[in-house]
């Protein structure tokens, strides 16, 4: 049953892709007008956000952390209210 599993999987793909016209690149465009890369600045992003955005999520994170324990605690008998 599963002997010719590989060579029937490759003579018929399941998914055949379809070629679409609007994203080929025009054969008439010289090189020249393809522009350069321009090069990333290093260490001003993480994930996309600025610094006070990153401070932002830290003391949140912290601040969620710190609730969790104080949670956990409370819970496991380590810590009474009164």
């Amino acid at each position: 049953m599963f002997d010719n599993l590989r060579e029937s999987a490759s003579d018929s793909p399941f998914y055949e892709e379809e070629t679409n016209d609007l994203y080929k690149e025009p054969a008439s465009r010289p090189m020249d007008s393809i522009a350069a890369p321009s090069p990333r600045k290093r260490g001003s992003r993480f994930l996309g956000m600025n610094g006070a955005q990153r401070f932002f999520l830290s003391m949140m994170l912290f601040f969620i952390v710190c609730l969790l324990g104080a949670l956990a605690m409370l819970l496991l008998g380590k810590m009474a209210v009164f």
